[in-house]
């Protein structure tokens, strides 16, 4: 019986010491495995700074979109320089308009 009872008593020794290890290992790779641990941290932290890098890419094709779109409000533009450039991006003219021919040679600008 001695045998026994020594063996129980050297496992309640040890048992619990045991159970607070495996709490601690449990809450230390949720530390830095888990759904919010450390790892998961640093993903979140690379997809944040390439999202702010996406935003201010989109802001700065929105603001230069605004630009070109605030030149055509009625209050700026110049009907005569929009017909002319619509006629030179287009390449028409009108039947009363003088066209001066230029070699490849001679550029305007």
């Amino acid at each position: 019986m001695s045998i026994g009872r020594a063996i129980k008593r050297k496992l309640r020794a040890v048992a619990m010491p045991a159970v607070f290890l495996a709490i601690t290992g449990y809450f230390g790779w949720n530390a830095t495995q888990g759904n919010r641990g450390l790892v998961a941290y640093a993903q979140r932290e690379a997809l944040l700074t390439q999202v702010q890098t996406e935003k201010a890419a989109a802001q700065a094709e929105k603001d230069s979109w605004e630009r070109r779109v605030s030149g055509l409000r009625t209050m700026r533009l110049d009907a005569d320089t929009l017909d002319e450039r619509a006629r030179a991006m287009l390449n028409l003219a009108e039947p009363s308009d003088v066209i001066v021919p230029y070699s490849q040679k001679e550029k305007l600008f």
